[in-house]
């Protein structure tokens, strides 16, 4: 039973939450009915069918509806006097600015990405309010408290960069299945079925105009005078046959590689067009677009098969078909989408294509959905379980309990018959760029890059910072803000076409540039190091930050990453001793898992476990809806020399 004073920090609380999805709806059900009565959440997302298998606030009628809307309605059913205020709304508007988070008592965090994270975390720091972070991915799941001068906060510990893959290797030298997915999704479905004006890397190899390929600068067009079977049939011949005869020509590359095979519909496919042994009619009368599919039409059932390079052939003409005379209203504005059925289909079947050219084993459609999605199949039980541990530490907090905080780890497999291993959190990283505000270092060519580069690059991709101002000196190089007259806008958009030394007050190595987000208030100072040449492959960006790193260990390293672009810090194997209440040294600090009731917790198991966390599922937001907000009264910015 609830003491009275946990009663009454709990009923007092003036609670919010970030996120309606998967453990949104879990933490509102818990928090609703743990005696919370002052609730505010905030999520910009709108309900689609797959939530439905773990969103248990939503029902199949809610499709297209705000989450954060129906989350409220659904639990004010069964809990009528709590107060919930929902907002449909990115929590980067700018309503909610410092002083929006300022008036709650404890932010709880829900997210599905690592930028809306980052952003979420400096609010806290700047509002002095304490923030409960969580993450799930499939049964691995985690909750930290980030308390600001006392805990470390979300970013203390670098958070892993969402893989990419370099050009030369997803266009040439594929070498996993997910290079060829890369190229499937992001360069021939774009080609095909997205903006065809758009150049992408398709195109160095459709420019030999002695190519055997007719009107080879054309091919992804379809001609007047032929079939959508002999367009297919055509695009198909180029990028797995001609393609690959023109990479096979550069003997350099396949010296100490596995030369890939040519492959030509002709040598598949029989010559008639492909037959329909399936259902049309489904996709004839189909409302739904994105439920239209080449799988229905040919017969074809199981997702979980690994089609044959027939199948796969034949999907892939289906594909394109079913594009051109069932959506052709969409090819010319498509873009990849995981929910989209005859997308993922055509993506797979274009991998699985590729991939039995360069000796690549094939997938079926379930896999690969899950590759080109970046999906983590999630679990319900695991959200319910953070969900509870989320409430547990946000009653700590409010009762100011901060020798009792934990950053707990939910576990695949029992360790000593334990599913969660609870780990007392870390002081902040003096190192930490953003609760510490220690110096960054940039590794760039001054001569060659641009303030645009830098801008896209660090600033907003690194740093995270969404409307910055970037200062050298008392020059003013960017500013970003609804306040600005035309001439300024003109004059910033000009400075990000300069290269950083042809500034009047050049940017050079040794130049301080200072860097700041009004809204998240938040500041830094970069260091720039002049530096001629960069390593493609393992530095495509041609710039290297540095200078945020966490502080050296003794042994081991015990910064671990967790779902959905979480990272917090967990005990290594090598840091413990056999003793069931061994020191765990990280960051410089010592600190004792708590003890289990019959036995203590084994630390190299439930190491492994947490490594295992590192199995990430990265989500982007991608809202363009933002807003900037500004001091207006700040004199000091104002008497701030503007760069001309």
């Amino acid at each position: 039973m609830a003491s009275h004073h946990q009663f009454s920090a709990v009923k007092g609380a003036k609670v919010l939450m970030v996120g309606a999805g998967g453990i949104g709806c879990e933490l509102l059900k818990t928090l609703a009915l743990s005696g919370f009565q002052d609730i505010h959440i905030i999520d910009m997302d709108t309900i689609e069918v797959s939530n439905l298998n773990r969103q248990f606030l939503f029902r199949k009628s809610h499709v297209g509806l705000s989450k954060a809307k129906v989350a409220r309605d659904a639990v004010l059913r069964f809990r009528p006097h709590v107060s919930i205020t929902s907002y449909h709304a990115n929590v980067k508007n700018q309503e909610f600015n410092v002083d929006f988070f300022k008036q709650f008592n404890v932010v709880l965090n829900g997210l599905d990405n690592l930028d809306a994270r980052r952003h979420v975390n400096r609010l806290c720091l700047a509002a002095d309010v304490p923030l409960v972070e969580s993450g799930t991915t499939g049964f691995l799941g985690q909750v930290t408290v980030h308390v600001k001068g006392r805990t470390e906060c979300y970013e203390c510990q670098p958070k892993p960069a969402p893989k990419t893959y370099p050009v030369c290797t997803i266009t040439s030298t594929p070498s996993k299945f997910v290079h060829c997915i890369v190229w499937a999704k992001d360069l021939l479905f774009a080609k095909l079925f997205g903006d065809k004006n758009q150049e992408n890397d398709l195109n160095v190899r459709s420019s030999d105009s002695a190519s055997s390929s007719n009107h080879a600068e054309d091919i992804f067009e379809l001609y007047k005078d032929e079939t959508i079977e002999q367009y297919g049939r055509r695009v198909f011949d180029h990028v797995f046959g001609y393609n690959i005869e023109v990479a096979l020509s550069n003997d350099d590359t396949w010296k100490n590689r596995n030369k890939p095979r040519p492959i030509y519909s002709r040598d598949i496919l029989p010559d008639e067009p492909t037959k329909q042994n399936g259902n049309s009619d489904k996709n004839c009368a189909t409302d739904d677009q994105s439920s239209i599919s080449a799988m229905t039409s040919l017969g074809m059932k199981n997702p979980q098969e690994i089609w044959s390079l027939m199948e796969n052939s034949r999907i892939f003409i289906e594909a394109i078909k079913l594009f051109f005379t069932k959506r052709e209203k969409d090819v010319g504005n498509l873009t990849f989408d995981k929910d989209d059925q005859l997308a993922v289909e055509f993506v797979t079947a274009a991998a699985n294509i590729r991939a039995e050219s360069f000796g690549i084993p094939m997938h079926s459609l379930f896999e690969s959905k899950g590759i080109a999605g970046n999906i983590v199949h999630a679990v319900a039980t695991t959200n319910a379980i953070i969900a509870g541990l989320i409430v547990i530490e946000a009653i700590k907090v409010l009762q100011n309990e901060a020798n009792n905080y934990r950053m707990t780890y939910c576990l695949e497999h029992p360790s000593r018959k334990m599913l969660l291993m609870p780990v007392e959190p870390f002081e902040p990283n003096k190192s930490c760029y953003v609760c510490s505000e220690t110096p960054l270092s940039l590794e760039i060519n001054t001569h060659k890059a641009k303030l645009r580069d830098f801008v896209e690059k660090i600033v907003k991709a690194k740093l995270g910072m969404n409307f910055p101002l970037i200062m050298h000196g008392s020059a003013l190089l960017y500013e970003v803000g609804d306040d600005l007259d035309e001439d300024m806008v003109a004059n910033y958009a000009a400075n990000l076409e300069k290269v950083l030394s042809e500034f009047p007050s050049p940017v050079v190595s040794g130049t301080i540039l200072s860097v700041e987000d009004l809204q998240q208030e938040l500041s830094c100072s970069i260091n720039i190091k002049h530096r001629d040449e960069f390593d493609e492959e393992k530095e495509p960006d041609g710039m290297v930050l540095s200078g945020w790193h966490q502080t050296s260990l003794e042994k081991g390293d015990s910064s671990k990453t967790l779902g959905n672009g979480e990272s917090t810090s967990t005990p290594s194997a090598m840091e413990a001793d056999k003793n069931e209440d061994s020191d765990i040294v990280a960051s410089g600090r010592k600190r004792k898992l708590d003890k289990a009731p019959s036995s203590a917790v084994d630390i190299s198991s439930s190491a492994n476990e947490a490594n295992s966390l590192k199995k990430l599922e990265e989500l982007d937001d991608d809202d363009d809806d933002d807003l900037v907000m500004l001091d207006d009264g700040d004199s000091a910015m104002n008497k701030k020399k503007r760069l001309q």
